[in-house]
């Protein structure tokens, strides 16, 4: 925080004083925003005060407290914010939003919840060449922010083709790396990775490393959804560890889980080891979203990659899933099984979950096969409340949604007003400026993403306003598009981009590019 006489002087500066601020005119497109609850993104106290922007950046803030306080200036708009926490506008680091942004630039899904800035091009997949999508961004732009990775898997189809389904050869290795380069130089902010997906699955963990090396020399980053998230999780995080041990640059867990039964209760055991790496010198951190249910594919629970093996759905449907927490979010084979779950398909056929398991992936297989719509999805209830809680409380775990604008899953509209309502406020498992600062500053330095997450001077004035005693998620699995309670207000650049329930229109976002 400045010292009084240093705001003061500032605030002469900005506001063009001709002789004193009775008489002055508020400078071009500034705003106060006035007695707040201000959690400013560090993790430091809250308190009353208020914040003045000017052309798109935060000018002033200051407690209520004599001399320190701020007053509008003649003609200067004024937002009364008693009662209401005013904090930075919340950094997704592991956002899916982006598909169907061009399309849907306000993004509702987003900014409803207080988002102001995406990360994206997770899981291995990204927008190729990157330049592409970023200018397009450019000249379009979005309601909110957006920064990317560039994905492993991306690159590794555009080298391999088809032919994916075996580790890479040298010259091929190689060539992912130029790619890579190429995608680095225009500001990915490094290396994404879905290790338990097609076609990185097939990867080796030499592949990876080399490529991650490559992301290092250009002082990237690299965030992966580990090869495994249940059966194989302890070898999965131990393998991320060895990645960033031998490329020598940040790594960071995706939509960190203990995603299968016996797992339960070992979050603190696990977050050891992390906490381990670190005191050898690995910058490793990770992101949590706040369900007990994810949303993949049906495939992605048969690691060896046999959709016929009986054994393989009987352990995926008895440890990792129950029939009656599969619901089918998406199968274009026959839509009319959307919505259902597994066990509820498996009583109108007359077959075992099993049985009907491996039969869908087959008939979505055939769809595909036949030029139909193939497509499919699942929402699977796997993880534990405690598990979720104890992985976000860890120091270095950031909160992100793992969300998109139209997915079949709440949280792409509901994750962090989730965070703030369940895990704040009714359950008590992170203070209120922990939860802002994991979802703020954490968020943002974690991405390597500077002048973002913090309320203070010079900084982008990307904010969101809430009621911290109304604040919750509504979506749910069967209306998973409803907006949030308690979300008063967000501004993206100092330009608000949703208030009383809607999106305005304004499209005030930038394209974040690695630095």
């Amino acid at each position: 925080m400045l010292e009084a006489s240093h705001r003061r002087l500032l605030s002469v500066l900005l506001l063009l004083l001709p002789a004193c601020g009775e008489t002055a005119s508020p400078p071009p497109q500034s705003f106060l925003i006035q007695d707040a609850t201000i959690v400013d993104g560090t993790g430091s106290p809250g308190y009353i005060g208020s914040l003045r922007v000017a052309n798109g950046v935060i000018a002033e803030v200051a407690a209520n407290d004599g001399d320190n306080a701020l007053s509008p200036a003649r003609g200067e708009p004024v937002h009364d914010a008693a009662g209401l926490v005013l904090a930075p506008g919340f950094t997704d680091t592991h956002s899916h939003h982006d598909g169907g942004l061009l399309e849907e630039p306000t993004a509702l899904a987003a900014v409803s919840q207080g988002i102001t800035t995406i990360v994206v091009g997770q899981d291995g997949g990204s927008r190729f060449p990157i330049i592409d999508f970023f200018a397009a961004l450019d000249s379009a732009p979005a309601a909110v922010n957006v920064a990317s990775y560039a994905g492993h898997g991306t690159l590794r189809r555009r080298v391999m083709g088809d032919d994916f389904r075996r580790e890479a050869t040298e010259a091929e290795v190689a060539e992912m790396q130029a790619l890579l380069e190429g995608e680095l130089a225009d500001g990915a902010l490094g290396l994404s990775t879905g290790l338990e997906y097609d076609p990185g699955i097939y990867a080796s963990t030499g592949e990876v490393v080399a490529l991650a090396r490559t992301a290092a020399a250009a002082d990237g980053r690299y965030i992966s959804h580990m090869r495994s998230e249940d059966r194989a999780l302890l070898e999965a995080v131990e393998e991320t560890i060895e990645i960033g041990r031998l490329a020598r640059l940040p790594v960071q867990i995706s939509h960190f889980k203990l995603a299968a039964r016996g797992l339960w209760g070992r979050a603190a055991e696990i977050l050891a080891r992390l906490d381990q790496a670190r005191a050898e010198g690995l910058d490793i951190s990770a992101d949590v979203y706040p369900y007990e249910y994810w949303q993949s594919t049906m495939t992605v629970l048969f690691p060896e990659r046999d959709f016929t093996d009986r054994e393989a759905a009987r352990y995926a449907l008895e440890e990792l899933v129950a029939p009656d927490g599969m619901i089918i979010a998406r199968f274009g084979a026959d839509t009319t099984l959307e919505g259902m779950t597994l066990a509820q398909i498996a009583a109108r056929r007359g077959t075992d979950p099993v049985t009907t398991y491996i039969d869908l992936i087959a008939e979505s297989r055939a769809a595909r096969a036949e030029g139909r719509d193939g497509s499919e999805s699942i929402v699977a209830t796997s993880m534990d409340f405690d598990d979720i809680a104890t992985l976000m409380s860890w120091p270095h775990t950031n909160i992100s949604s793992d969300g998109g604008l139209r997915g079949a899953h709440p949280r792409g509209f509901g994750a962090y007003p989730r965070v703030l309502g369940r895990y704040v406020r009714e359950a008590g498992r992170l203070g209120l400026e922990e939860a802002v600062h994991k979802m703020t500053a954490l968020a943002a330095r974690h991405m390597g993403l500077a002048g973002r997450g913090v309320l203070e001077p010079g900084a982008a004035a990307d904010m969101v306003l809430f009621d911290p005693a109304t604040v919750l998620d509504r979506a749910t699995t069967a209306q998973p598009h409803l907006t949030a309670a308690g979300i008063e207000r967000v501004w993206v650049a100092g330009t608000v981009v949703y208030e009383e329930g809607a999106v305005t229109g304004a499209l005030p976002g930038v394209v974040l590019r690695r630095r």
